[in-house]
């Protein structure tokens, strides 16, 4: 692979994902730091796709986490979600070094790293279940009352969705539930969000 077949099958990247030798993912891993975001985003995209369903990407879990404390967010978004997709290859027990950072960045100062956080949780959650206490304080712990109305809307949403993954729900998420309908009520009498509260 070469950046002119990248840039070229850029709407392909199911494909290109599959079609990928060794030297193809160390070659769009490199990418991930330029600047351009016509390299970087879709070489981002297929290392995401192939790591759905082959465990080639994991070697690079370092290189990934290393990006958790770039001063640029995108860089953090990308870390972020390459971890989460390779948790599931996770043999060596790396994720649980650094869970407690990782849910972290769900009280990121940029908007979008915290939202793509919070998201990212019910990718990497199945394959360790034992960390959903954690998860649910760590979600629980998101200062919501610092937020903008518009922003409470999408993070509360995000945080339920995670919820309702829950396997096992703690009296905490129900005590959380009531305080979220109490203190935010204009939010979470909207029908959408009424649907969400009742779907666990």
């Amino acid at each position: 692979m070469d950046v002119n077949t990248l840039i070229t099958n850029r709407e392909n990247i199911d494909t290109m994902a599959k079609e990928l030798y060794e030297e193809d993912i160390h070659f769009l891993v490199m990418l991930l730091n330029e600047k351009n975001d016509h390299l970087r985003y879709p070489a981002f995209l297929v290392l995401r796709e192939r790591s759905r369903s082959h465990d080639d990407v994991y070697p690079y879990w370092e290189f990934f986490h290393q990006k958790f404390q770039n001063a640029n967010s995108y860089q953090r978004n990308i870390g972020l979600v390459l971890i989460a997709e390779n948790v599931k290859w996770d043999k060596k027990r790396l994720f649980e070094k650094i869970v407690d950072e990782y849910l972290s960045y769900c009280q990121d100062e940029k908007f979008i790293t915290a939202r793509q956080t919070i998201q990212s949780i019910p990718i990497w959650l199945p394959y360790k279940p034992e960390l959903e206490e954690k998860v649910v304080s760590a979600l629980i712990d998101v200062p919501i009352k610092n937020l903008k109305d518009n922003q409470k809307k999408v993070i509360l949403s995000e945080i339920f969705k995670v919820f309702s993954k829950i396997e096992h729900p703690s009296p905490a998420i129900k005590q959380y539930q009531e305080k979220i309908l109490k203190e935010e009520e204009l939010i979470t009498k909207e029908k959408e969000f009424q649907k969400l509260l009742l779907s666990f």
